[in-house]
């Protein structure tokens, strides 16, 4: 139930970060932001800290974790990827 909470958690906070990005670029800046970019970065730190705190805090095996892992960084990351990628191709 974890893992789940954390993906959709990851998920969500994507779609934070989309938006504001997408509402800083309706400003005409120079720089498009790439909210995405941002989260793939975040969400990392947020990952390996679930990691750490599963490997020394509840005893779970790196295994373990490193299975936990994959899901709980690499389903949000890989979303962030393709939205990043798309509106990048769409600017």
């Amino acid at each position: 139930m974890h893992t789940v909470r954390l993906t959709m958690i990851g998920l969500v906070l994507l779609s934070v970060f989309v938006f504001v990005a997408a509402q800083i670029n309706q400003r005409k800046n120079k720089r498009a932001v790439d909210g995405a970019r941002f989260f793939i970065w975040l969400w990392l730190a947020v990952s390996v800290i679930n990691f750490c705190v599963g490997v020394f805090v509840a005893n779970y095996s790196v295994a373990t974790e490193l299975a936990v892992h994959v899901i709980v960084f690499g389903l949000p990351a890989g979303v962030a990827w393709y939205l990043s990628r798309r509106l990048r191709s769409k600017a």
